[in-house]
């Protein structure tokens, strides 16, 4: 067993020899002190499922991340507050991106815990998309400003963020009619606001 913990975060991950996180389910649950905890294993009856399938394609190498994420919880709290984010929303985006593995790489280039393309990199100044800080930071960035040119609707910014603001434009300003941010989209926003409500009847 793989346990972290923060004052506001706790992770737990449990894995056998032949199944790692890209086959785990993730769960959630927010106990009475307001410690989050996540796990693939489910043994306390409070936990609700997250994500049915963590993002494997996305890995870059076959690693419990889930397990190590406290670490990356006071540069999430530090990027939310900064673009007056909800942490949860950033939280719930890494989640899907990368299951909190920094050394993810995408078939189309996109790297590090959030995600970012090269193009999103360079437009924010990041030297190395890798570091949780930067990548954090600017993905955190990239978030707020979607949100400001979408006038805050949550989901043209998620579709933006996955399949690029020209193909949102392209589409006139609709979830473009493309199976992965057609999927993206409500898989974050069920894993945010499973964050929330966890977190708000913790």
């Amino acid at each position: 067993m793989r346990t972290a913990s923060l004052p506001r975060l706790t992770l737990t991950l449990l894995a056998t020899a032949t199944a790692g996180l890209a086959q785990a389910d993730i769960y959630s649950f927010v106990d009475t002190a307001g410690v989050t905890h996540f796990t693939n294993v489910p043994v306390d009856g409070r936990y609700r499922l997250l994500l049915a399938t963590a993002p494997a394609e996305r890995a870059a190498r076959p690693e419990n991340w889930v397990g190590k994420s406290a670490i990356f919880e006071p540069l999430i709290q530090r990027a939310a507050r900064s673009q007056a984010l909800p942490p949860e929303l950033v939280r719930a985006v890494i989640v899907v991106e990368s299951a909190f593995n920094p050394r993810a790489v995408s078939r189309r280039g996109a790297v590090g815990l959030m995600q970012l393309r090269p193009a999103t990199a360079r437009r924010y100044g990041v030297a190395d998309a890798f570091d949780p800080e930067q990548n954090i930071s600017a993905g955190a960035r990239y978030l707020r400003d979607l949100l400001a040119r979408y006038g805050n609707d949550l989901e043209l910014t998620l579709a933006a963020y996955n399949a690029g603001e020209d193909a949102v434009e392209r589409y006139g300003h609709q979830i473009p009619p493309f199976s992965e941010p057609r999927h993206y989209v409500p898989t974050v926003l069920r894993i945010y606001r499973s964050l929330l409500a966890q977190q708000r009847a913790g």
